[in-house]
């Protein structure tokens, strides 16, 4: 019962740390990345549907990203979405590829990012902290149901302490990694 509950609560945790991961990719740098325009999405015939599955995007150069859509009337729904959206660009359309080319970031606005990363950062640390009080409030419920004993209550928090610990520390490296990434030039 120890073992199977340390498990569901580091599975917990990592789950955390992966949507931790993908909420950084969506955080501009410096350089051009498909996944800031993860989260826009694009009217398709009356649907509100995920950018990526209407068109190709590419990333050109360190700059600048490619949208090629794939029907030829999607090219004005496209633009509009990423007009509309929050990450701060412009769309420049060719014929029918859109071209979004990224600003340079001002020292105020990598702050600002920078910002938002630890407060990304501080919420999955929460949500582990939490998935560690679930997991101990589990392993009391076996001692109480007396199915374990409090010996291997002690032992199982222990466990589940040096998980938390252990994912703890891999959110501090990712937003040190994200940090650095935002304050290169």
């Amino acid at each position: 019962m120890i073992i199977e509950t340390e498990a569901e609560a580091k599975e917990g945790m990592a789950k955390t740390i992966s949507a931790l991961e993908v909420t950084f990719q969506r955080i501009r740098t410096g350089r051009a990345n498909s996944s800031l325009l993860d989260s826009i999405e694009v009217d398709y015939y009356g649907n509100p549907t995920p950018l990526k599955q209407v068109c190709n995007i590419a990333v050109e150069n360190a700059k600048t990203l490619s949208i090629s859509p794939w029907e030829k009337d999607m090219v004005i729904p496209i633009e509009k979405a990423i007009q509309s959206s929050d990450i701060g660009v412009q769309p420049i359309t060719s014929g029918e590829v859109i071209r979004v080319i990224l600003p340079d970031l001002t020292e105020e606005t990598r702050r600002e990012l920078i910002k938002v990363a630890k407060s990304e950062a501080e919420n999955s640390k929460v949500s582990i902290r939490n998935q560690r009080r679930d997991a101990n409030g589990m392993l009391k419920e076996y001692l109480n149901e007396k199915e374990i004993s409090e010996d291997d209550l002690k032992k199982g928090e222990e466990l589940i302490q040096r998980a938390t610990d252990e994912f703890i520390k891999k959110v501090d490296t990712l937003l040190e990694e994200k940090e650095k990434d935002l304050l290169d030039f």
